[in-house]
């Protein structure tokens, strides 16, 4: 995509300080633990005069943890989000949102009753327009501060419980990088350096698939609200088998830097983009969060790792037996659980025997490595956009294993596995809340499908939409040039036609056939063919 019209995206949205969301982000939410704001369609908390939705208490479950974390009351993220609040907006319907101000996922229009399920499509099958426009997403998310969010910067405690609010604004590609990070940070327990590493709510354990599956929906969601482009839908990368990156060019998601091989092309759009959340070895000594403060350039090396633990990138094969494994998890529930689905897929167990291991790292788990760079650090490797492609890709696999396997909604753990994971947990760190066990259920509830799991007739039509799409936006011109183009051919034929005539009049006054076409010799034996031409 040209840089002006890029530049004419960014333009197009106003820029705004907001904090997240403002009723929340003050002291007087945090003390009182409310976080209800208003809708602006009726003035009202969670848009009540309206029948979006009420401000209600939050219910936790009380089902017990696993043993993985021994600790209790010493990380905000513990009952989610009872530290911060213990009231928020409940919404009614189709509607969803920190305020009921949003639309369900899968629904659209100004009341939300307008379903429509959207397709996610490979990347590499993308017109050059679609590309382009994912691209200028991308970069439209980095250059646009959230209207309705920010970030922590400080745990609740350092925020003097509440009565001395630490939030920071962020743009809305990095709003969602800190959220992977606060997910998946290690818990603070106090003093310098005084951490708790095996915790983590969003991986190694069972709600590592339905986690990703809600982040990366919200992160579709956010875009749509900042482009205002409801069809738009996260491209998938499909690695398997691949003998490299193939989405590592400058045309897709950036090339390798001829002069320096750890960072981006400078003929890529991202060469410029600063990470952060990246140097949690830091944040630990200094005992604070992730501020957002950019940290450098994305790192990506490509192919350049650890051939020990990640000989290739993963086969078609592998994917195959993992999909084969009939058990969603298996005690103990976390990265040790062997013949387990989540835990073959994430890439903690032999995707050739589902048996746990610790000496390589496979499928989910082998993009990471591969990628040699930002990427390869659980905490911020949301910063790569290959994070995308490859998390919406590792989800097509999620979606193939339900719809194989066509699991009851009990099927998922709902006690005994790893802080966080349990089936009714609150989904770190999302307002409005998620529970771990309402995203154990088919794609095609929250309205999008993927392109290769299309029925052949369905596969067909997704093929030529783009071509159709592109045909509805310029019928009225397409309409007109057959007009035209029929009038002028017309008019050709008539004069043609006219022309034709007249010549043959003309040829036949001057031919006139006064001779007979068959001539007799003078001794009545001669006879020769002769025309009045």
């Amino acid at each position: 995509m040209p840089i002006g019209t890029f530049l004419c995206l960014l333009a197009l949205v106003r820029l705004s300080q907001q904090q997240f969301p403002r009723a929340c982000a003050t002291a007087e939410a945090l003390l009182s633990k409310e976080c209800c704001p208003i809708w602006e369609g009726d003035g009202s908390q969670c848009g009540q005069v309206s029948g979006r939705g009420s401000c209600q208490d939050v219910t936790i479950s009380d089902a017990p943890d696993g043993p993985q974390f021994p600790h209790s009351g010493v990380d905000d993220r513990e009952q989610w989000p009872m530290v911060f609040y213990n009231r928020t907006c409940q919404c009614a319907g189709n509607f969803m949102g920190f305020n009921c101000a949003d639309c369900k996922f899968g629904f659209f229009g100004p009341n939300c009753e307008e379903w429509k399920v959207s397709i996610r499509r490979n990347i590499l099958h993308l017109t050059s327009a679609e590309k382009n426009k994912f691209i200028a997403y991308l970069n439209l998310a980095k250059n646009t501060i959230s209207k309705d969010f920010v970030i922590a910067t400080g745990t609740y405690s350092q925020m003097n419980n509440g009565s001395n609010p630490l939030f920071r604004d962020i743009n809305v590609y990095d709003l969602f990088v800190w959220m992977h990070y606060y997910t998946s940070r290690d818990a603070l327990l106090g003093g310098t350096d005084n951490v708790w590493r095996d915790i983590d709510f969003a991986h190694e354990a069972p709600a590592f698939l339905p986690w990703h599956r809600a982040f990366l929906l919200l992160w579709e969601h956010e875009i749509r609200k900042l482009s205002g482009d409801d069809s738009f839908t996260i491209p998938y990368w499909d690695w398997r088998d691949a003998e490299s990156c193939d989405v590592c060019t400058d045309e897709y998601m950036g090339g390798r830097n001829p002069t320096n091989p750890n960072i981006l092309s400078p003929a890529s759009f991202f060469s410029s983009w600063q990470v952060i959340c990246s140097r949690s070895d830091e944040y630990n000594s200094l005992e604070t969060l992730c501020n957002g403060t950019t940290e450098g350039p994305l790192l990506r090396n490509p192919g350049n790792h650890d051939k020990g633990r990640t000989p290739r990138l993963p086969t078609s094969a592998e994917v195959e037996f993992c999909l084969s494994l009939t058990q969603y998890e298996t005690e103990p529930l976390d990265r040790t659980a062997n013949f387990s689905f989540r835990n073959t897929l994430e890439g903690f167990a032999n995707p050739v025997d589902g048996v746990a291991t610790q000496a390589q790292s496979t499928l989910h788990n082998a993009l990471h490595i591969y990628m040699n760079g930002s990427m390869s650090q659980v905490q911020g490797s949301a910063n790569d956009p290959i994070f995308l492609i490859h998390h919406v890709f590792v989800d097509s696999i999620f979606e193939q294993w339900l719809r194989r396997h066509q699991p009851v909604r009990d099927l998922y753990p709902a006690v005994n596995a790893p802080i966080g994971h349990n089936h009714d947990y609150h989904m770190v760190p999302f307002i409005p809340l998620f529970q771990n066990g309402d995203y154990f259920v088919s794609s095609l509830d929250f309205g999008y499908n993927y392109a290769y799991l299309l029925e052949p007739g369905q596969r067909i039509q997704e093929f030529l939409n783009p071509y159709l799409d592109q045909a509805r936006h310029i019928w009225q011109w397409l309409l007109g040039a057959a007009i035209l183009g029929a009038l002028l051919a017309s008019l050709l034929a008539a004069v043609i036609t006219l022309a034709c005539r007249r010549t043959k009049k003309k040829k036949m006054e001057l031919y006139d056939e006064r001779q007979p076409l068959l001539q007799e010799g003078e001794d009545g034996q001669n006879l020769s063919y002769q025309t009045a031409l």
